[in-house]
């Protein structure tokens, strides 16, 4: 705030009284109008004085109010030279907080554009996870499946769908709920799945190939004589004959050599029905290669139970079946058991067909493709 001008006034004689004028001499008046001049001079000056300490007064606050406008100037210059000094303080503090400004806004870029790269390499290993996942899933469950062609057991598959279903819950992937459904629909197809014994139907294989040089041929004479012979008596051969009650040792001996020979002669000539000419017509030497013949098929039955070739081994099994029925004698009990034995190995394999896993793989195959 500015000071008001001092109209030329002294400050040094500021609070002074001021001095009454010198008194101009005057001529004495006329004696009749001394009374009224004396009045207008005493109140001449009586006005004066009263001037005279207006005057002082007036100059007394003048010089106050100088006084006040000179500590507010001061104060006003304080004030504005402090002014200034934080005007200068504060912008230091905007330049500063300025350049602080713009270095926390390119940090927080770089980082947005940190935090940026970070999700997507978060984004792209979750990705390669979840395929990583999926593709060791899907060998794990084709090793099983190879594993269970080759021992025959479902084990191997409900243990590796098992195992994908529990990795698959510890992934927490909404995209692979696809294939947790499919493998449990699969763990409860597999679950009802009937387990065939290989081994046993192996074993029943083997004991009929050894069965195969003991079954008789429909024109085996030989064979139906020494078996006509076997249901005449227990006696054993070359055991010593029993007495006849009534007879002569030399009467008995002769009866029973009639007996024998006439079997033997009864023996000469059998007839019997063949329904299949070409059994009737089999010569001797050809039964060895008929009965090999029916082995290779029966061992090749077998092989196709190992390797899981169902529809081979039955095949092999039918022929088998067609041989046996056309040049073996169906009324031999050894003949019965091998066919009773080939019926039951055939429904063992057609119960051997393993469950598919089409279902579980081909969810694999979705989620791997990203659909």
């Amino acid at each position: 705030m500015s000071s008001a001008p001092s109209h030329d006034l002294p400050p040094a004689h500021a609070g002074a009284p001021v001095a009454a004028p010198a008194a101009i001499p005057v001529p004495a008046p006329a004696p009749a109008a001394t009374g009224r001049g004396g009045a207008v001079t005493l109140l001449l000056g009586t006005v004066a004085a009263a001037a005279l300490i207006s005057s002082g007064l007036l100059w007394q606050r003048l010089s106050a109010i100088q006084e006040q406008l000179a500590r507010q100037s001061a104060d006003s210059g304080a004030q504005a030279i402090e002014a200034r000094t934080m005007a200068r303080q504060a912008e230091e503090l905007v330049r500063d907080t300025a350049a602080r400004l713009s270095v926390a806004e390119a940090r927080v870029s770089e980082v947005a554009l940190q935090r940026s790269q970070l999700e997507e390499l978060m984004q792209s290993l979750s990705r390669s996870r979840d395929e990583n996942l999926v593709v060791d899933i899907e060998s794990a469950i084709r090793l099983a499946q190879q594993q269970a062609q080759l021992t025959g057991s479902l084990e191997p598959l409900v243990a590796a769908l098992k195992s994908a279903n529990q990795r698959i819950e510890r992934a927490a992937q909404p995209r692979l709920a696809p294939v947790q459904r499919a493998i449990g629909r699969d763990l409860d197809r597999l679950t009802r799945a009937a387990v065939t014994d290989t081994a046993g139907l192996l074993a029943r294989l083997d004991d009929l190939v050894r069965q195969v040089d003991e079954l008789p041929v429909l024109n085996a004479v030989a064979q139906a004589a020494s078996t006509k012979r076997l249901s005449t008596g227990p006696a054993a051969v070359g055991s010593p004959p029993a007495p006849t009650e009534g007879m002569a040792w030399w009467q008995a001996t002769l009866q029973r050599s009639w007996e024998v020979v006439r079997d033997e002669a009864r023996g000469l000539v059998r007839v019997s029905r063949i329904d299949q000419p070409e059994a009737i017509l089999l010569a001797p030497e050809q039964t060895f290669f008929l009965r090999e013949n029916l082995k290779l098929k029966l061992l090749n039955a077998r092989l196709g139970v190992l390797a899981r070739q169902f529809e081979s081994a039955r095949a092999d099994l039918t022929a088998a079946t067609v041989a046996l029925n056309k040049y073996f004698d169906p009324a031999s009990r050894r003949t019965q058991n091998a066919a009773s034995t080939l019926q039951t190995a055939q429904a063992s394999m057609k119960a051997a067909e393993q469950p598919r896993l089409d279902e579980t793989l081909s969810a694999l195959a979705t989620a791997a493709a990203g659909r």
